[in-house]
C-alpha cells in the first residue's frame, strides 16, 4: 500500500510541485486547498490518470481546527490515515508598514503558523501508533533573514514555523521525523506576478546561482526527506536559495 501524503495548498506553487513529485514516486496524494477549487480539481485529475495512484481534493482552512478534524477523517475513512504531512499552506499579505494592521497579521499567523499546529496534531497519534510518520514544515528564508518591514507578519509566521519544527521533533521523537525547509526566491506563479523584470534583475543579483528556483526544486528536496535514504536527519532547517544574500 502506497503512503498517504497530505499537502495543505496543494494546489499551486510550490504545494503542486510537491503533488506531481510525490505522486511520480507512487505516493497517494491528498490535495488541500481554500479557495483554488479548479486548480486542485485539475491536477486530482492530472496525477489520477498520469501517475494511476490515490488521489482526493479537500477544501479546508487549516487555521480552523474543526475543518481540519473534518478533512483528517474523511481522509482516515478514505485512505486509511496520513503517513506523510506537508505543512505549505500561507499566506503572504505584504503591504507597507504603516498600511497594516493587527488583523492581517494575526490571519497570517492563524494560516501560516497555528495552521501547521492544527495539521500536526490531529495525524500525529496515527503516526505514533503506527511507530512512522514525517512532517515537513515549508517555512522561509523570510524566517531566517532580515527583511523590510512590508513583509514583518510574513517573515514573523516563518520564523515560529521553524520554531515549531524543533518543538515538534522533540515532542514525537523517535517515530516521527519533523524537519523543515526554507526557500527563497521560487519562481511560482504567486512570486513573480505584479514585479517588473528590473525588480527581478535585482533579486537575481542577489542569489550566487544567478537565478531564482523553480519549484521542482523543492519538491526533490521534500522527496529525498521522507525517503528511507534521509532516515537519519531529523529536527533540520534545509535552506534552498541558490546562495542568496539577501531580498525583500
Amino acid at each position: 500500500m502506497n503512503k498517504v501524503v497530505l499537502i495543505t495548498g496543494g494546489a499551486c506553487g510550490i504545494g503542486r510541485a510537491i503533488a506531481l513529485e510525490l505522486a511520480k514516486n507512487k505516493y497517494d496524494i491528498v490535495i488541500n486547498y481554500l479557495t483554488s477549487k479548479k486548480a486542485a480539481l485539475s491536477l486530482e485529475k492530472e496525477i489520477v490518470q498520469t501517475y494511476r495512484v490515490r488521489c482526493m481534493s479537500i477544501c479546508a482552512d487549516v487555521s480552523d481546527v474543526e475543518q481540519v478534524d473534518q478533512m483528517v477523517t474523511k481522509i482516515e475513512e478514505e485512505l486509511g490515515g496520513v503517513d506523510i504531512l506537508i505543512n505549505n499552506a500561507a499566506i503572504d499579505l505584504s503591504n507597507l508598514f504603516h498600511l497594516k494592521n493587527a488583523e492581517e497579521f494575526r490571519r497570517t499567523l492563524d494560516v501560516n503558523v497555528v495552521g501547521a499546529f492544527n495539521c500536526s496534531k490531529r495525524v500525529y497519534r496515527y503516526m505514533l501508533d503506527q511507530e512512522y510518520g514525517r512532517i515537513i514544515n515549508i517555512a522561509s528564508t523570510n524566517g531566517i533573514n532580515t527583511y523590510y518591514p512590508m513583509c514583518i507578519d510574513y517573515d514573523a509566521s516563518k520564523a515560529a514555523l521553524i520554531s515549531v519544527t524543533h518543538n515538534l521533533a522533540f515532542e514525537f521523537a523517535p517515530y516521527i521525523h519533523v524537519n523543515c525547509i526554507a526557500p527563497g526566491f521560487i519562481g511560482t506563479e504567486n512570486e513573480l506576478d505584479g514585479y517588473d523584470e528590473e525588480f527581478l534583475k535585482e533579486e537575481v543579483e542577489k542569489i550566487m546561482v544567478k537565478r531564482y528556483g523553480d519549484p521542482k526544486e523543492v519538491a526533490y528536496l521534500v522527496k529525498f526527506l521522507i525517503s528511507e535514504e534521509a532516515d537519519y536527519i531529523n529536527n533540520t532547517v534545509i535552506r534552498i536559495d541558490g546562495g542568496q544574500v539577501g531580498s525583500c
